[in-house]
């Protein structure tokens, strides 16, 4: 294992010559900034994979305990398997490097058996030469060449949980945001939890004032902590746009903590229906928020999405641990119309929000027509559902 914590900036000639001690040793302890950087295996291995990769592959992680199917199938969606490498890197503004055990063994005491426990990802047997975290908790460390580097020589990537304004906050706009979008371009296999799912979305919930529940975002659909990127009410760009997630915005831990009314409130927000939103009477440039749409996962629950062979549509199926009791269902949401009350310190009103629930593995549901499973329609008045949303 290799362990890095760096302060204090230096010359960038002593970041290229950590650098290379890096590749080199997989030992390295040069000055920098201020991340944290923490490897297991051989990050310094050779890899024999392509470039780019001919199809897309996303993972959104609903929050809870990790989902032990879905780090595999990134891991052999990136072309991985015995005998080629692979690098998987782990990104996150806060914590420790927790995921590196867990997804390069097999089981308890370092084992590298083919077969992974329950609990255990098993990314070394499967072909993983290194799995490496990046903490990266302020802009100074998101423009580091050295994390800018390791990013970009990835196979496949997470964003962990945590707290999504710190990424939009730290992250976006740097040189990380630049590193992260060539990873896309290329097709790397990118995947996130809770927070990390939350900023994969063409829209975001940024969390900037903190967090709200449906019962607030329901009850003022412009409480000061829905705070979205980009704002709807001055769009811009927006941090991460996975091709599939083009026109969405995603919530994580989605039934457990009761989050249907806060996503409705944010669709409404972005220009549910017709796009006329919350927004009234949209200007030229707020006119591409029209018909924005909304993912739901649920803890325990990963739903993967690629593309199609011809590259046509993207399509999507959940998984789950097996052993979970959970039922671990994806909802995924549509307004049919413009909110009908939707104004400041006033109750949400809105007809005709459809809803299709994905509840099994088997089933595949197209993200490009928005098709797979049957829907059922809710409204809301004055912040109330006429039925259960669930």
């Amino acid at each position: 294992m290799t362990q890095r914590t760096r302060s204090d900036p230096r010359r960038f000639a002593m970041l290229l010559v950590g650098f290379l001690l890096f590749m080199w040793s997989g030992a390295v302890h040069a000055d920098g900034d201020d991340f944290r950087y923490v490897a297991i295996g051989e990050p310094q291995a050779s890899i024999t994979l392509p470039v780019r990769h001919p199809e897309t592959s996303i993972v959104l992680m609903g929050g809870g305990q990790d989902v032990d199917q879905a780090f595999r199938w990134m891991i052999r969606r990136a072309g991985i398997k015995p005998g080629t490498g692979g690098r998987f890197v782990v990104l996150r503004a806060s914590g420790a490097d927790g995921y590196n055990p867990y997804i390069y063994y097999s089981g308890p005491g370092n084992k590298t058996s083919e077969q992974a426990e329950p609990y255990w990802v098993g990314g070394a047997a499967l072909g993983l030469s290194s799995v490496e975290t990046l903490v990266v908790p302020s802009r100074a460390a998101a423009d580091d060449p050295f994390v800018n580097a390791v990013v970009r020589r990835a196979d496949a990537i997470f964003i962990a949980g945590g707290d999504q304004s710190r990424y939009i906050r730290f992250w976006k706009g740097t040189a990380l945001e630049r590193s992260l979008n060539a990873l896309l371009n290329r097709n790397i296999p990118i995947g996130g939890t809770s927070a990390g799912l939350a900023i994969l979305g063409e829209y975001a919930f940024a969390a900037l004032q903190g967090t709200i529940d449906s019962a607030a975002a329901l009850s003022n659909p412009f409480d000061p902590r829905i705070t979205l990127d980009p704002d709807p009410a001055d769009p811009g760009k927006s941090f991460l746009v996975p091709e599939p997630m083009v026109g969405v915005l995603t919530d994580s831990h989605f039934v457990r903590r009761k989050r249907m009314g806060r996503l409705i409130a944010f669709l409404s927000r972005l220009g549910g229906g017709e796009g006329t939103g919350c927004l009234g009477k949209l200007s030229a440039a707020q006119k591409n928020l029209a018909g924005v749409r909304g993912i739901g996962v649920s803890e325990q629950a990963a739903l993967l999405i690629e593309s199609t062979p011809d590259k046509h549509d993207y399509i999507a199926r959940r998984v789950k641990n097996p052993w979970s009791d959970a039922e671990g269902a994806v909802y995924f949401v549509r307004p049919l119309a413009p909110p009908i009350e939707c104004e400041p310190g006033v109750p949400l009103s809105i007809d005709r929000v459809e809803i299709r629930k994905l509840a099994d593995s088997r089933t595949v549901f197209n993200l490009t027509d928005w098709s797979g499973v049957d829907a059922y329609t809710v409204s809301i008045d004055n912040g109330r559902f006429d039925m259960p949303p669930y």
